[in-house]
């Protein structure tokens, strides 16, 4: 009696369940696949500018105020409250006096030297302190920054902000000192907004470079005061770069380095308007120019250096 065997299926022959499983496999989309049908991205991955140009209006509201919160809250614990944001640039200002108006003398030869001075250190602090808040606008809000998903220039430009609004608190005491000081108002006080505006730009510009440098690294905020200070003293705060530099044996690219100097320009344009006694012959030539120059360079530079690193921050 002969025993019969089944040939068993050739290797190359896929059995009827391997194929259907195997057309499955292959009719399953991958999850690039599943990510492009839905709309899905990488979270926190880098949006393309014009997108994060459409991100940052939306959260307009939230920006502003967040910037009001963080300039109520400053003050929050002194007994005087909000009365220190005018007293501490006021009192900057009688300080500079003493040292640099009188013991020095650069009064001498400065009209309406009070007015002068002060109006340099109100504009002064105002891209003193953007720098300085922007250094620490992202390693000083770890929490936020990796708690929530927003686009992370609302931080700097925030603090901006902030800065602003404690300008324009200053701005009410600088009219009342100018007034005292028998400086009257003129229709040239209109241009002091399209130099703020110019300033404003180029702080916002600056911040969102020296918060994307201070994220990552830290120390950078303990170096700031001592680079702000020379930077303050090449910049006619407290002194005319024009007076200083008449007669004098300087090189001329020094003369133009320091009236091209950013901070000094903005100064100057805030004097120009408010003083009538600063006239235009005090002025570094093409001033407007120069002032809208640097706001572009700053403000749109500084933009697209902070964006280029929005999906590292907060991270590591």
């Amino acid at each position: 009696m002969s025993q019969v065997l089944d040939t068993p299926p050739s290797p190359a022959e896929p059995s009827p369940q391997g194929s259907g499983a195997a057309t499955a496999r292959a009719a399953a989309p991958t999850p690039a696949e599943l990510a492009a049908r839905y709309g899905l991205t990488v979270s926190g991955s880098r949006p393309s500018l014009p997108a994060y140009v459409v991100q940052l209006w939306q959260r307009r509201h939230f920006i502003t105020a967040f910037a009001t919160a963080k300039l109520t809250a400053q003050y929050s614990q002194a007994k005087l409250g909000q009365v220190w944001q005018i007293m501490t640039p006021l009192l900057n200002a009688a300080v500079y006096y003493l040292i640099f108006g009188i013991l020095l003398g650069t009064k001498r030869n400065v009209p309406d030297f009070v007015p002068f001075l002060v109006t340099g250190v109100f504009v002064w602090t105002f891209t003193q302190q953007s720098v300085q808040t922007g250094t620490r606008a992202i390693s000083g809000s770890l929490g936020l920054v990796r708690a929530l998903h927003f686009p992370r220039a609302s931080l700097p430009i925030s603090y901006c902000i902030q800065q602003l609004q404690q300008l324009l608190f200053s701005m009410c005491a600088l009219v009342v000192i100018l007034l005292c000081f028998g400086v009257p108002p003129a229709p040239s006080w209109l241009l002091a907004i399209p130099a703020l505006t110019l300033q404003f730009v180029f702080n916002a510009g600056l911040s969102l470079i020296m918060a994307r440098l201070g994220s990552k690294t830290p120390d950078l905020s303990q170096l700031m005061p001592f680079l702000l200070r020379t930077w303050m003293y090449t910049s006619g705060v407290m002194w005319s770069i024009d007076r200083m530099l008449s007669g004098r044996d300087i090189p001329q690219i020094v003369k133009l380095l320091l009236q091209a100097n950013p901070a000094a320009v903005y100064i100057d344009l805030m004097r120009f308007s408010l003083i009538d006694s600063f006239h235009a012959g005090q002025l570094p030539p093409h001033v407007w120019a120069l002032a809208a120059g640097w706001a572009l360079l700053a403000g749109v530079g500084g933009f697209i250096y902070f964006w280029q690193a929005e999906e590292t921050y907060g991270r590591g």
